[in-house]
């Protein structure tokens, strides 16, 4: 590969994964993904961060290329999971002086993934190591989205390495930087990662955004996905949007699960209603077809959600259940809610649907909609109420 900087004597060695299925062994990657590892080569050399395990070979030729002979001083640990670590080990066999830096939740994370005790260099809040022109400080970012996350910050070029933080899905097909690239294309993947990977913490991301604000920011490098240089503001921008839990726009989600096409009856009726009132932005979804990556996804970018549910072995449809249990899990909140279901000898979806609302303090529009057996005129109706509730509340609230 060329050889890529950030700046002087700042190295970019990520490497692109187009084989793997599963990100996490749960995400789909159709784009696949890129780890992000970087050098800098100054009076003292620092790595930062490593790549994934399969990826290793390329990785050192590349650091060997560069160094030509030179050897690493420290290895910066800004995040443990095994898709930036898995090189510790070759790098600590390879450099055996090297200083491995992290904070004190970092190192038991490392003597339990690879057994490494000796050569810890324990940084704090706002420390510094001087690796000549460039000097390193070290800013804590707990739970974003990982105990021990951190983040280095370059205070001569003023680059932020960020970790997972304002990292994205999809590989860096020849363009590693935001300019060289068509955002569009990466934009869905960019909230496919926040969502189903960071969304859950939104408060630690508040935190984190809250901490780095007072940093004159010109470059954002993140362990996932294209390097930030010229457009800082957007990316920062979805990040205190997405982490708000607010909308991104006027629009709505329908998600259903469905046996034998009743309840997807009443998700279609829910959809042409919510067009007749204006929504423009309209997704349906079938849970059992979709990933629940995209679904949720989508979740986060549109105001409105109607989520609806046969009943199965009196509870909800397995589908359903499953991604409703996600999105307990990520807190989600500051949507527009109706609800729907169907039953024939038994209900159990719609009950199991209206609690999971009442636990997230989720307010749900419109009347009691749970048709028996097939969807009747009246059942329609009280589709279209809840549909009608849920546009109007989505205008609502984008004319704030």
């Amino acid at each position: 590969m060329k050889e890529v900087k950030l700046a002087d004597n700042i190295y970019y060695l990520g490497v692109n994964d187009r084989r793997t299925h599963l990100f996490e062994n749960a995400w789909p990657l159709p784009y696949g993904v890129a780890y992000n590892s970087y050098l800098i080569n100054d009076e003292k050399v620092a790595l930062i961060d490593t790549v994934e395990y399969g990826h290793m070979e390329d990785f050192l030729e590349r650091i060997d290329d560069i160094l030509d002979g030179k050897t690493i001083d420290y290895l910066i640990i800004n995040h443990m999971e095994p898709d930036h670590s898995g090189a510790i080990k070759q790098i600590v066999n390879q450099y055996p002086d090297i200083q491995i830096v992290g904070n004190k939740k970092t190192f038991p994370m490392l003597e339990g993934f690879f057994g490494i005790e000796q050569n810890h260099y324990e940084v704090e809040e706002g420390d510094t190591i001087d690796l000549g022109t460039h000097k390193l400080n070290f800013h804590m970012i707990p739970m974003v989205h990982w105990p021990e996350t951190m983040v280095t910050y370059e205070s001569t070029t003023q680059t932020l390495f960020s970790a997972d933080a304002f990292g994205s899905f999809g590989t860096l097909d020849g363009g590693i930087f935001d300019d060289e690239i068509n955002l569009n294309f990466f934009e869905d993947e960019l909230r496919r990662y926040y969502s189903n990977i960071v969304g859950k913490y939104g408060n630690q991301v508040q935190k984190a955004l809250s901490k780095l604000g007072g940093l004159e920011i010109k470059q954002i490098a993140a362990t996932h996905g294209p390097i930030w240089r010229c457009h800082i503001d957007y990316i920062l921008d979805k990040y205190h949007k997405w982490s708000s839990y607010e909308p991104e726009e006027e629009g709505a989600v329908i998600v259903f699960g469905s046996m034998y096409g009743n309840t997807e009856k009443m998700a279609d009726r829910m959809a042409r209603t919510l067009s007749e009132n204006g929504v423009k932005n309209i997704r349906v979804y079938d849970a059992s077809k979709t990933h629940a990556s995209y679904i949720i996804s989508d979740i986060w970018k549109y105001s409105g959600l109607i989520i609806g549910s046969a009943a199965y072995n009196g509870g909800i449809f397995p589908a359903v259940g499953s991604l409703i249990e996600k999105l307990k899990n990520m807190y989600i909140k500051n949507r527009a809610l109706g609800i729907f279901g169907s039953s024939s000898w038994g209900g159990g979806g719609y009950r199991v649907l209206e609690k999971w609302a009442e636990e997230l303090n989720l307010e749900h529009l419109g009347p009691k909609a749970e048709a028996r057996c097939a969807p009747n005129a009246n059942d329609m109706e009280l589709c279209d109420q809840i549909a009608t509730e849920v546009a109007q509340s989505i205008k609502k609230h984008n004319t704030k």
